[in-house]
Parts: C-alpha cells; sequence; structure tokens
C-alpha cells in the first residue's frame, strides 16, 4: 500500500468517525457543497461545492436501520440512496464540462416493494457544479432484492440542470486530443496537496463520470461511495472518433472506510458522451500496475 494511500486513510478515520452517523442539518452551506474527494486537503475551486460527505457527517452516533415510511433527509438511509440519484445523473449527462453533485436531501420515503426490492422516494436538491446551477429534483431510487438482485434502479428529472452550452468546449478539447500527435499520460489526479493543473481538470471530471458508472453498479442501501482519485490516465491510440482511455481510479467507500482501486476502459466524445468499456476492481497492491486487455 503506497503512502498516499496510508495518509489518506489515516487523514479519512480521523475526520469520519463512525459511519452510523446523522447528517447535522445546522451543516454551513459551504459545507454542504464539497468535493466528491475524500481526502479533506483537496479543498480548491470546486473541492468547496461538490456532495463531500465527510463535511456533512456530525459525530453524533445514530442507529443505521432501514426505517420504513418517512425518513430523516439528514440521517444516512436518505443520504445513501441520494447518492445514488448524484451518480446516476453523471453517468447520463456527465461530462469534462458537467458534473452533478448532492446539494442537500430535502425529504425521503421508503417502501417495501413485494418481490422488487427497496423503493426510495426522494425530493433533493442537485447541483450542476461547472455552472453553479442547482434544481430541485424528484426522485426514485429502487434497490433490487432476491432473485432481482442487482444495480440500483434510479428514476430523475433535471431539466434546468442540462441547459448550460457546453458544445464548444467540449468540440475544443475533442479536437485537441483527438489530433494531438503525442497521447496524454497523467497521474494523481489531484496530487498530495489538493493541486490539479487547470489543463487536467477536464480528465479529473472524465474520471469522475467514468468512476459514476462504477459507484452506480456497485452503490447498495448499505454503502456510500465516493470519488477519490484519478490515480493515472492514459490515452489509448485509437482508429475510431472516440477517444480512449485507460485509466486507474481510487473510490472511498465511507461506511466500510475502504479506499478501493479500480481499472476502468472508457470511451468520450462530444456526440457519444462517456462510455465504459471494461472496468475491473483491483484487489490487491501488486495488481494495481497490471493493464486492462484491451484487444
Amino acid at each position: 500500500m503506497s503512502l498516499w494511500i496510508v495518509v489518506a486513510l489515516a487523514v479519512l478515520n480521523g475526520v469520519t468517525g463512525d459511519p452510523d452517523v446523522t447528517v447535522s442539518p445546522e451543516a454551513d452551506t459551504a459545507d454542504m457543497l464539497a468535493h466528491p474527494n475524500s481526502v479533506p486537503e483537496y479543498a480548491e475551486e470546486e473541492a468547496e461545492i461538490f456532495g463531500q460527505e465527510e463535511q456533512l457527517l456530525d459525530v453524533e452516533a445514530e442507529e443505521d436501520v432501514m426505517a420504513t415510511g418517512e425518513l430523516n433527509p439528514n440521517h444516512y438511509p436518505a443520504q445513501r440512496a441520494a447518492k445514488v440519484v448524484q451518480h446516476y445523473l453523471n453517468t447520463r449527462y456527465g461530462s469534462p464540462f458537467r458534473l452533478f453533485g448532492l446539494h442537500r436531501v430535502h425529504s425521503g420515503n421508503a417502501e417495501d416493494v413485494a418481490d422488487s426490492g427497496r423503493m426510495y422516494q426522494l425530493e433533493i436538491s442537485a447541483q450542476e457544479i461547472i455552472s453553479n446551477t442547482t434544481e430541485k429534483c424528484s426522485a426514485e431510487v429502487l434497490f433490487p432484492r432476491g432473485e432481482r438482485q442487482g444495480s440500483a434502479q434510479v428514476q430523475a428529472s433535471c431539466e434546468e440542470l442540462l441547459k448550460s452550452n457546453i458544445t464548444a468546449p467540449e468540440e475544443a478539447l475533442y479536437q485537441q486530443y483527438k489530433n494531438n500527435q503525442s497521447l496524454l499520460s497523467a497521474q494523481n489526479l489531484p496530487d498530495s496537496h489538493g493541486h490539479i493543473e487547470p489543463d487536467m481538470r477536464p480528465f479529473w471530471h472524465l474520471g469522475i463520470v467514468a468512476s459514476s458508472v462504477v459507484m452506480l453498479n456497485e452503490s447498495t442501501e448499505n454503502t456510500l461511495y465516493n470519488m477519490a482519485q484519478v490515480a493515472n490516465i492514459t490515452q489509448l491510440a485509437t482508429e475510431n472518433d472516440q477517444l480512449k482511455f485507460d485509466s486507474h481510479i481510487l473510490l472511498h467507500e465511507m461506511v466500510s472506510q475502504e479506499i478501493i482501486h479500480w481499472k476502468l476502459l472508457f470511451t468520450w466524445s462530444p456526440p457519444e458522451g462517456v462510455k465504459v468499456l471494461q472496468m475491473e476492481q483491483l484487489r490487491h497492491c501488486h495488481d494495481c500496475e497490471t493493464p486492462l486487455n484491451t484487444s
């Protein structure tokens, strides 16, 4: 395990404490808008505005039970379900210039659905981070159970958040890296001091969007995922119109306090968005440098 991970885990454990906690309803507005990065010192620009639960959590312990009926919007069951909506929005609509965060949970309700699973009905405020646009949205999250157990099923509509015009910067970025003689390679986005070079920030955003596919797929009622770091990202040669990237992503699962390594192979273009072709969880550190099979 690298020194960075050891330090990160030490900081994370010191900040979050017991996972069975409540969200303070008196949390400062700025704290409600923190970065998805799980290491607190990564706090620059959007580091203050991207759904960082470490900034939301109070030290007061609360039994984490799967309540039925009306939920406390500041407790983990509602927050976990709402976080899945954030991953869904990024998976469907995210790009290097459009990212979604969870601003606030206003209300929540949960019920068991016979032979299907458990349904959460939520009223939330979602935020498009880069344009700093916030919209109140209704959402439903179904966590399947039994024979139907699998990825959470999400329905959400946040039309106002999609109105920012990102066509020009997306096309400029695409053309720059489509026509580059040398292929992009970058590490540690952000670095151990929370710094990202401005020209690398779109690729940090791409890593968040691609990792949202993993987090949406892996999320259950008992998990709470955040993006921690793009450990490395490498552009691969391709003969089609998609930019292709091999990446090593670090996720923070807040309930278990684990830093989880994933290898992702994904493509991006302005018309097609982000498409994850392969995802592989790395269970041992010596696997971290093992490249994906790109054939």
